[in-house]
Parts: structure tokens; C-alpha cells; sequence
């Protein structure tokens, strides 16, 4: 099979066939990787490296990933384990920030291609390929994201994107797939594709792209189950933080990574993180997804209902514009930006109070803040409670309300002479 003939290389980082002999894979073993493996050996007459980066995935087998590429001609197949850098360099990140695009997305796939661009970058380096492949789509955010990161990281390496260019359609991947004799997981009448690490499990395809329709839950779930079927007894966990870090699940001290490993066990029982999300992409399209992600979920209910007991009104106003511009550039292929640097540094200050623990209520696909503490909480019950106090001095209210209403009052008389 050739390159589709409607498709023009115009990009300086795009490789051209013959200007390498060896080309770094970012494998999955999916469907699109698993055929591109073997069309870039046909096409490009070039080796094929395959790299698995573990990131957590939630219901992936790598090792059977790394056995199929090898089954189907990678001259190397490597799974490096990124589990507690992922954790350690993005998820923390993610959580000061309370990690959400357009409502309920926390990010994982965005967050994903930060790491596995990072491990490709040092792979390529140590085999000494030239040329790095992904198995994003033309119409997907994901090509943005390799191929800046990437290039950004070393401007030498150059891109190949066999999706944009074979001109191959599901159904022909498929056909493609049967004539080769590549296993692969997808059919026509199962045709979600996932992408999956330990911050959550994104789905499309199917009823999924078409927001007329109803997804299918009960076969489209990898991770959650479906809420209705969750438990009928609640359950809920404590999340201890520190600087807003996540360090103690139900009272132990554990990783960033093993809590919110703990934390999506016990969300996914109880049907938490399940978001059905109409998007923008960023090259324009609107599209739907199924995200499943009851860690994330948890753990950043649980740091969004601290930060607001221990920061000021102000303080917390100003931080969600602030996360929802970290979001949108995390989303948006710019995490190595100048800008980037900015919000963290923000959020770095704002989560330097950021310590204490909370109890989530976990039941029928909510989990829910019951009860927040912290050294640095703002909640004084001498000022706060209803029964008698002298220590807030209600003599003062009267004057506050007289020059607080001020403004609409003279307005009102003003406008309103009736």
C-alpha cells in the first residue's frame, strides 16, 4: 500500500522515505499502531523500533503489546516504565491546578503525551533513530501535541504520521489489518478506540462521535462501573495533602502514583469520573467523548474543597481563571510554553497552604467533599456559629450594610422615580 496521493509533506520536521533507515514507534498495540508497525516497514522500507510507554495504563497489557510488535517485525520492542515520573512530574501538576477542560475532562491524555514525549525524545537519542512515528489522526489533538513536544524537545528529530497519510479510513485499518494477519481488538461492531493511562481512559468511535445518540455505556466502559450498578452502600475515603500534594490514602503514606492507583480502585466501584464531554478540539472540531477518570475525580474534589477553606474569596476567584488557563494550555500542546512556567509558578504559591485532609463520599457516581481540615483554615466557629458569641460584634453589621448598599440604592432612586 502507498501513501494516499492527496496528501503533500509541507512541515520541515515531516520525514520523506529514504532520508532514514531506522524510525522509533510509539507503540500501544492498538489498532492504528499495530498496523502502521507493519505499513512503515512496506512503505518506508525502514526498521521499526517499537516503544510502550507505561504511564499506568488502566486496562492495557503491555508485555502483550511488546510480544506483538516483535510478532510483526520491530527490530526492538521496549516497555520503559515513566509510572512515578508521570506521577511525580505532570499528575501533581495537574492536581494544584484542579485539571479541567471544558467541564469534567481532567486531562489525561493531554497530560499522557507530555511523558511519553519526553521518554521518545531519550529513547530515539540512545538507538539513534532519527525519525519518531505516532499513530495520531490528522483531524486529532494529539499530532499537535508529539510533534510539538517533540521538536521542541530536539529540534533534530523529525515526524512521520502514517494516519495522515495512508488515506485509510476504520473500516479499511480493519481490512488491512485481516489481509495482513495482525490481531487486533477493534471490529466493526465494537469500534471504540481508548487511550488509556493512570489519570483516566478516553473513549471515541461509535455511537460515541455522534452527540444524537446515546452511548452504549455498558460496552463502551473499561475502568468505571456504570453507576446504577454501583454499590447501595456508600463509602468514603480521606485524602491527606500537603503543599497540595496528594500523601496519605485512608490514613497511609503512600506515592503520588499508589494513591491515585487507591483512588481509582475505589472510585471505579462506585461508577465515579464518568464524563460524557462535547469538546473543541484544537484544530477546530467539535467532538464527543466517554472519559473514565475516578482517581482524578477524587483526588481533585478533594483539592479544589481545601483550597477553598484555606484561601480567601479573592484568592479562590482569581485561581480559577488562573486553572482554567493552565487547563487550556495543557490541553493546547504548550506545556514546555514560557507561559506554562508562569501558571505553575502561581500555582506553586497558591498550594503552599494546601495542607490538610478530606473526607469523599463516594456513591452511585458522585463523590462528594463531607468534611475538610486544615492547620491553615480560614473557618473560625467563634465567628461562624449562630449560637451566642462576643466574638463577632453584630453592632457592626448595621453600618456595613448601610454603606455596602449605598451604591444600589442611589442607583435605584435614581432610575426608578415611580
Amino acid at each position: 500500500m502507498k501513501t494516499s496521493s492527496s496528501y503533500q509533506k509541507v512541515a520541515s520536521h515531516e520525514a520523506k522515505k529514504g532520508e532514514f533507515k531506522t524510525c522509533l514507534l510509539l507503540y500501544s498495540g492498538g489498532l492504528d499502531t499495530s498496523v502502521m508497525l507493519k505499513w512503515i516497514q512496506d512503505v518506508y522500507e525502514a526498521d521499526v523500533i517499537a516503544l510502550t510507554v507505561d504511564v499506568g495504563q488502566l486496562h492495557e497489557d503491555l508485555n502483550e503489546a511488546k510480544e506483538k510488535a516483535l510478532k510483526l517485525g520491530a527490530k526492538a520492542a521496549y516497555v520503559v516504565d515513566a509510572t512515578n515520573r508521570f506521577a511525580d512530574e505532570c499528575l501533581t501538576k495537574a492536581i494544584k491546578a484542579n485539571a479541567d477542560y471544558q467541564g469534567g475532562y481532567h486531562l489525561s491524555t493531554p497530560l499522557g503525551r507530555v511523558t511519553l514525549s519526553q521518554v521518545a525524545v531519550e529513547i530515539a537519542k540512545r538507538e539513534g533513530a532519527t525519525v519518531i512515528a505516532h499513530g495520531s489522526t490528522g483531524k486529532g489533538n494529539d499530532q499537535v501535541r508529539f510533534e510539538s513536544y517533540i521538536t521542541t524537545l530536539d529540534p533534530a528529530l523529525k515526524i512521520i504520521a502514517p494516519v495522515r497519510e495512508w488515506g485509510m479510513g476504520r473500516d479499511e485499518e480493519l481490512e488491512y489489518a485481516a489481509l495482513h494477519h495482525i490481531p487486533v481488538k477493534q471490529t466493526k461492531e465494537s469500534p471504540y478506540s481508548y487511550d488509556d493511562n493512570m489519570w483516566g481512559s478516553t473513549g471515541e468511535g461509535g455511537e460515541i462521535e455522534d452527540p444524537k445518540l446515546i452511548p452504549p455505556l455498558e460496552k463502551i466502559l473499561q475502568v468505571c462501573t456504570q453507576p446504577e450498578k454501583a454499590p447501595v452502600t456508600p463509602e468514603i475515603v480521606e485524602i491527606g495533602f500537603q503543599k497540595g500534594i496528594p500523601v496519605t490514602f485512608n490514613g497511609t503514606k503512600l506515592s503520588v502514583k499508589e494513591i491515585v492507583q487507591h483512588a481509582n480502585k475505589a472510585g471505579a466501584a462506585h461508577g465515579v469520573g464518568i464524563t460524557h464531554l462535547i469538546e473543541d478540539r484544537l484544530i477546530g472540531l467539535k467532538v464527543r467523548g466517554i472519559y473514565e477518570s475516578p482517581g482524578a475525580e477524587i483526588l481533585i474534589t478533594a483539592h479544589k474543597n481545601l483550597e477553598k477553606l484555606v484561601s480567601t474569596r479573592d484568592l479562590n476567584e482569581m485561581k480559577q481563571l488562573i486553572d482554567e488557563k493552565w487547563a487550556y494550555h495543557c490541553y493546547g500542546a504548550k506545556w514546555f510554553e514560557p507561559t506554562m512556567d508562569a501558571l505553575m509558578a502561581f500555582q506553586d504559591s497558591v498550594n503552599q497552604y494546601v495542607t490538610g485532609t478530606v473526607k469523599i463520599r463516594l456513591y452511585k457516581g458522585v463523590a462528594t467533599a463531607v468534611a475538610v481540615s486544615s492547620p491553615f483554615s480560614l473557618f473560625n466557629a467563634d465567628l461562624a456559629t449562630f449560637n451566642h458569641n462576643t466574638a463577632f460584634n453584630q453592632n457592626a453589621s448595621p453600618g456595613f450594610i448601610e454603606l455596602h448598599n449605598l451604591a444600589q440604592k442611589t442607583a435605584h432612586s435614581l432610575h426608578h422615580h415611580d
